[in-house]
């Protein structure tokens, strides 16, 4: 028994000895830094309606927006890389979750293609800092597994959403304790939280309320571990959300094949809020008028979308576009079909985003806070496309070409 008594004694000493041998150690050296947290799906006015401690401080301590405009498509793929550029998804090609070039489609779940350089314009801020000298790192964030201009984030990992979120955090603050020399001063990290639930349950559900809690542990966790390396004030993070959330109906739905004849068409992609008809030649008016005036849809010819979408100079954008209203779906009889006999409680609302972005529920959320913001700012709304710009300020990078301009949000930098 004494020899077991002194055996764990011993132990306990090592393990003492082992944990302060590992303790953190601050970071002294630490140049401009930004981090750049993406919370998909994160509505506007979550902050307020499920009152997340950490986001919360992080707001009221330093910089929000009213509500960030996204850019249109309301869609997860377009977003980020418009907020990566600083341009509007027509000028760098990333026209919606789903793009037809090449004679392929690219989807987020072909990892083939989304890995492709052909399908990836302008230059991501990622590009810009290591084209520029610095090093980038990211774990997981759209277009950081791309080689773009020859350049991709000096550490970086495929996406994979079986990934624990605690490990995303970890593995970040990890890349900080690397050597000054190699250390990154670029970083980006994604949670899909809030959206995959929002999806399911809806933006005003309880679910949705606690996918807000739990990312907000996770951004918690981060904060801690700036904190116990004493750049917690000091580092720049900038939490952004790609889109917004609105409440859906399954049965509320517009069919269009019950307006023209599909055959009609070389090429049709759907995602239920926006769908992209590609007409056989000298099918586009014949098609457009018989779908022009639908109830719940907008549809336009290419050359007639609202300028304010930015939305109608592109190679890419199909030459018929249908938006569906708020809360409604556009789709064919055998896809409606095909999903809802394997929906369980039909009746009940889910979550939608990728509408109009005239509409109040698809509004992103921005939180500025570090060194390089000035506290308890609260911006007016602006669009997504000046993040860019507000990054390249920070890190003292030259800015690529790009559709922001820094004097719309620089009030809220020192």
């Amino acid at each position: 028994m004494k020899q077991k008594t002194t055996w764990l004694f011993c132990l306990a000493i090592f393990c003492a000895f082992d944990l302060a041998a590992v303790a953190q150690a601050p970071i002294k050296d630490l140049k401009p830094t930004v981090i750049l947290i993406s919370l998909d799906g994160f509505r506007w006015d979550y902050l307020d309606n499920y009152k997340p401690e950490t986001l919360g401080r992080l707001a009221k301590d330093g910089v929000r927006a009213k509500w960030m405009i996204p850019s249109f498509p309301t869609k997860t793929f377009p977003n980020h890389y418009t907020i990566a550029t600083g341009l509007y998804p027509a000028h760098h090609g990333i026209v919606e979750n789903n793009v037809y070039d090449f004679g392929e489609v690219f989807t987020m779940s072909k990892r083939k293609e989304v890995e492709n350089p052909r399908w990836w314009g302008g230059e991501p801020i990622w590009v810009t800092a290591e084209k520029q000298g610095q090093r980038a790192a990211s774990y997981f964030f759209v277009g950081t597994e791309t080689m773009i201009q020859g350049e991709a984030p000096t550490q970086w990992r495929s996406y994979n959403g079986k990934v624990p979120n605690i490990m995303r955090v970890d593995k970040i603050l990890g890349y900080l304790d690397q050597p000054k020399e190699i250390r990154p001063t670029m970083l980006s990290m994604y949670f899909s939280t809030t959206d995959d639930v929002g999806h399911e349950f809806g933006p005003d559900s309880e679910e949705t309320k606690y996918a807000v809690w739990e990312v907000d542990e996770y951004i918690g966790r981060l904060m801690a571990g700036l904190e116990k390396r004493g750049i917690d004030k000091q580092i720049n993070i900038i939490i952004v959300s790609d889109h917004g959330m609105a409440n859906y109906y399954p049965k509320q739905v517009t069919f269009l094949d019950d307006n023209f004849n599909f055959d009609d068409t070389e090429r049709i992609l759907w995602t239920n809020e926006i769908v992209q008809i590609f007409p056989n030649p000298g099918k586009t008016d014949a098609i457009y008028d018989k779908i022009k005036a639908l109830p719940h849809t907008t549809c336009w010819k290419k050359s007639d979308i609202p300028g304010r979408l930015h939305y109608n100079d592109g190679k890419r954008i199909a030459p018929i576009i249908c938006s569906s209203e708020l809360g409604w779906i556009t789709t064919s009889h055998k896809r409606w079909d095909d999903w809802y006999k394997d929906l369980d409680e039909t009746d009940r609302p889910r979550g939608a985003h990728g509408y109009d972005n005239k509409y109040q529920e698809m509004q992103a959320t921005f939180i500025g806070h570090g060194a390089a913001f000035k506290r308890g700012f609260v911006a007016e709304p602006f669009s997504n496309v000046e993040v860019y710009n507000v990054m390249c300020k920070i890190l003292g990078l030259i800015p690529a070409k790009n559709d922001g301009d820094l004097r719309h949000v620089s009030g809220m930098l020192r």
